[in-house]
């Protein structure tokens, strides 16, 4: 009996640079965001994209500098890619918000706009969404 050897596999090959689920948000029923782990090679693309060169006066030389605001609209777009059930009341729990004139159980419809905002103004979801992306578990669980 002769053993068939396996062939040999490439780690290359089975790299995925992205991965999309969905999480529930804690502490708010029926609100789940859909997020997309980026592989490092992907985020480092993403920031080279936010960097610019700066004159520094002092030593009259261009240095790399990280544009926050930039690297911030990139990212969102990147990582949060839709949400469900985020009620306008669960907005006075993650940000300063006027809601009087919408209906408090009406969902606030998903956008990039949206999303960068929400990232951008509020703390506690922009933790949220880094503790979710930095815990590589998140995405290779089965469901």
């Amino acid at each position: 009996m002769t053993e068939q050897k396996q062939p040999k596999v490439s780690l290359k090959s089975l790299l995925t640079p992205s991965k999309t689920v969905e999480i529930e948000f804690p502490g708010m029923d029926g609100f789940a965001v859909k997020l997309t782990y980026l592989a490092r090679e992907e985020l480092l693309k993403l920031r080279s994209r936010a960097i610019k060169q700066v004159l520094n006066k002092r030593t009259r030389a261009y240095e790399e500098q990280l544009d926050n605001d930039k690297f911030l609209v990139e990212y969102s777009k990147a990582v949060i890619k839709d949400w469900k059930g985020l009620k306008y009341s669960y907005l006075n729990e993650l940000l300063l918000v006027d809601i009087s004139d919408v209906n408090a159980d009406d969902c606030l419809e998903f956008s990039s706009d949206n999303a960068e905002l929400l990232l951008k103004n509020s703390g506690d979801f922009d933790s949220w969404v880094s503790d979710m992306l930095g815990d590589l578990e998140n995405f290779t669980k089965s469901k």
